[in-house]
């Protein structure tokens, strides 16, 4: 048995405004969809949320994430493991070691076989070259890390390399992932995101779901939230059961989802409601 989707029928169109942080940097809040995208544009999630929460992201004295960019420099610079090694020990001054380096990831990893996000590869970093235990699942230091690193792309536009290794097979079993309807709900991504894409769901605008802000500052839990944190959030949702964290499934979804919304800026920390 299934239920249908709860959809209100009020439509609203995303803001027509321009986002620029602290007056000076200026973030792609609309862009060209790339070829074979079922939108002719895509759409930042920053263009569907009310004037209070578009302005705290505009602000980053009043941008509540920037508290984990800060949490996330102090672990950068922390030393930890074996190794006695720190981030910067290896790369420096992140702001220019990782400079638009969070804008291409996911990445394929040659050794593991697979796409690594941001997450993966801190944690091979860790285990690799600091000799220091690997981050459990959402752990406040790998949020906070996540969220600096990506942090030091910010305004950069979003671009993955779908050549390399075997990109192009994971970005097809992610899209297959999209579309696919589960649980008691039989909703997928793209029923919100696409089929629903502008109307309200209880009290929330339906984006089209691109993910480019991730690690997001989601003002409902008070928290920064991780992209696979939401990705199983969502999923919960429809009343399924859903993959672990950074599984195949969700790997390959990420990397589905982030070439959904390429040419878009990176917006970490973003700021949804």
């Amino acid at each position: 048995m299934t239920v249908a989707l709860a959809v209100s029928v009020a439509q609203s169109e995303p803001v027509d405004d321009a986002l620029v942080i602290d007056g000076e940097i200026e973030i792609t809040t609309r862009a060209k969809a790339p070829e074979g995208h079922p939108f002719e544009e895509v759409l930042s999630g920053w263009l569907y949320r009310t004037d209070e929460t578009r302005a705290l992201e505009a602000d980053t004295f009043d941008n509540p994430g920037m508290l984990y960019v800060e949490a996330g420099e102090d672990v950068w610079n922390r030393v930890e493991g074996t190794a006695g090694k720190s981030c910067a020990a290896c790369h420096g001054d992140a702001s220019e070691s990782m400079k638009d380096v969070g804008a291409h990831y996911p990445k394929w990893n040659e050794a593991a076989g697979k796409p690594f996000n941001i997450e993966l590869q801190i944690n091979a970093c860790r285990e690799n070259n600091m000799g220091a235990e690997p981050y459990k699942f959402d752990a406040p230091d790998q949020k906070a890390l996540t969220t600096f690193i990506k942090h030091q792309s910010l305004g950069t536009p979003i671009e993955i390399d779908l050549g390399a290794g075997d990109m192009q097979a994971w970005w097809e079993r992610g899209k297959e992932r999209y579309y696919t309807r589960t649980g008691q709900l039989n909703l997928a991504c793209a029923t919100c995101h696409e089929d629903h894409n502008g109307q309200y769901i209880r009290a929330d605008h339906l984006s089209q779901g691109n993910v480019n802000g991730f690690p997001t500052y989601r003002l409902k839990q008070a928290d920064m939230v991780s992209l696979h944190n939401r990705f199983r959030g969502c999923i919960r949702d429809t009343r399924a059961e859903f993959p672990a964290a950074f599984s195949d499934d969700l790997m390959a979804l990420e990397v589905y989802t982030t070439w959904r919304g390429e040419g878009l800026s990176v917006e970490t920390p973003a700021v949804r409601q």
